[in-house]
């Protein structure tokens, strides 16, 4: 019953609603309180009523002055204070044994219709203890993050969602440009990241460390408890669903920008939309950040750096597999190595199907098919999520489309199709894998330069085409958003929109 009078929206009215403090009460040595800013003149620019629903949160409360001021973190339950997380983490290679949230808050957790607790988290709400700059966030980068996390939700990957953006009323100033502030209300099913076991192994704490995997293991993975070695099976478990979800990633010609190990989450949800961008045509070495100036975080170079990753994860978690460290060391090197198999195997899973081919074709038929079908797009210079998704009219007989993405006449591309249409491929199944529409970076750019001076119109119907993206739209006006830049376009540049 207590947990009906908590949920019931109803009940709460103009109060704001109630959340659990799970994580600031277990691990108070990982959260600092912190005051959101006041905000003049908030304006709520957006809001997932799916996500509002399912926490039990009531779409006109979150609408109302005291929901909006809710979701800047000013109003809030007295017994969910907002704290920062503090973790530290690897950035471009390098450790660093502070991070920490600089401009974000964990107000608390709320279970959602199954009953599962889901992180209730504000971006944007100024300074905190371990912030590098003022705190704020821009209403671009922040719609731009909720926009990103619903396509990728509509496209099944493990993601964060936004419940909310708020414009703040407050412009902020950076490199001396005026843009509108805002503040994101961000939902996952925990913010637990590499970079917090990394913190907690740094200071050489084991009560905190343990805690810390407890924890985690209640919140992502509660079958761990029966486990022989439950910390074993937990890194056992991260390894596997890092594995699929950079499969899912090079799928799609998804590019993160900026993989470091605080921005990497233990339960594999994506998160950090800011530098990340998807390929147009297809380039293996593709990085769009304007601070990775080396390529450490290009789209091709992602599995190795996810491997990087967890072998740092890997080094904080062996003190809990074994009471001699160079056992633990070892036991924690063999769980990540696990890695390399694990994310062929979900590699060759994500591939097969954008082939339409299923699992009764043997993998390596499957695999030499779709390493081929990446060297010629490569080689040509093809729009990667155009030649999937032109497969379907190909296997029912139509060529057209493919061939229509090379110029001149291509022998090799004959070649291939010959081989591919020989195993029968599935036009459903193509289409069910492969989207007619996916965030194309010159489009985004345009509807959050838009939003950014007030007009919202083409960042909601870009959303909503990303929420179906599977489905094609008869009609003309929605031609664009389903083709790459226009030829002769600048280079794509992402930013970390700090």
């Amino acid at each position: 019953m207590t947990e009906q009078i908590a949920r019931s929206p109803a009940l709460e009215g103009q109060s704001p609603p109630v959340l659990e403090r799970g994580w600031a009460s277990t691990l108070p040595e990982l959260s600092r309180p912190v005051a959101p800013a006041r905000t003049p003149r908030p304006r709520l620019l957006a809001l997932n009523e799916e996500i509002a629903g399912d926490l039990g949160l009531a779409a006109d409360y979150l609408r109302s002055d005291a929901g909006v001021r809710f979701l800047t973190g000013e109003a809030h339950d007295p017994g969910s204070t907002p704290v920062a997380q503090v973790y530290a983490g690897h950035q471009w290679g390098e450790f660093k044994p502070i991070l920490g949230d600089g401009r974000a808050a964990l107000l608390g957790e709320r279970r959602d219709g199954q009953g599962r607790l889901r992180d209730v988290h504000l971006k944007g709400i100024g300074p905190t203890s371990m912030s590098r700059v003022d705190g704020f966030a821009a209403v671009a980068p922040m719609l731009r993050e909720y926009l990103m996390g619903e396509a990728m939700h509509a496209l099944r990957v493990p993601t964060t969602r936004a419940l909310a953006v708020v414009d703040t009323g407050a412009p902020r100033e950076l490199d001396g440009v005026v843009a509108p502030g805002a503040v994101l209300a961000r939902t996952a099913t925990s913010h637990i990241r590499f970079g917090s076991f990394e913190y907690a192994r740094r200071h050489n704490d084991p009560t905190l460390l343990r805690r810390l995997a407890d924890h985690t293991i209640i919140r992502h993975h509660p079958h761990a408890v029966s486990a022989e070695h439950p910390h074993r099976f937990l890194l056992d478990s991260i390894v596997e669903a890092v594995a699929a979800v950079t499969a899912d990633w090079m799928s799609l010609g998804f590019v993160h920008g900026v993989l470091s190990t605080d921005n990497v989450l233990v339960s594999a949800e994506t998160i950090d939309y800011g530098p990340c961008a998807l390929l147009d045509e297809y380039e293996p070495g593709a990085h769009f950040s304007s601070i990775d100036r080396f390529g450490r975080y290009a789209y091709e170079r992602q599995p190795a750096i996810m491997r990087w990753n967890l072998e740092r994860l890997g080094e904080a978690f062996a003190p809990l597999l074994a009471d001699d460290p160079a056992s633990g060391e070892r036991e924690a090197a063999e769980i990540v190595a696990l890695f390399d198999r694990r994310y062929l195997a979900h590699r060759s899973r994500v591939f097969r199907a954008k082939l339409g081919l299923d699992s009764r074709i043997d993998p390596a038929v499957s695999d030499a098919l779709a390493d081929a079908a990446l060297a010629l797009l490569a080689q040509h210079h093809v729009d990667f999520s155009g030649f999937w998704r032109d497969l379907a009219a190909a296997a029912q007989g139509d060529r057209r489309a493919v061939r229509g993405r090379f110029l001149g006449p291509v022998a090799e591309l004959g070649a291939w199709l010959d081989r591919w249409s020989a195993l029968s491929p599935d036009a459903a199944l193509i289409r069910a894998t492969n989207p007619v529409y996916i965030p194309r970076n010159h489009i985004v750019d345009e509807a959050l330069s838009a939003a950014a001076d007030g007009d919202l119109t083409l960042f909601e119907r870009l959303l909503e085409l990303l929420r179906d993206p599977f489905a094609e739209r008869p009609g003309s006006q929605y031609r664009r958003f389903a083709r790459p830049a226009p030829e002769g376009a600048a280079r794509h540049v992402t930013y970390c929109g700090t």
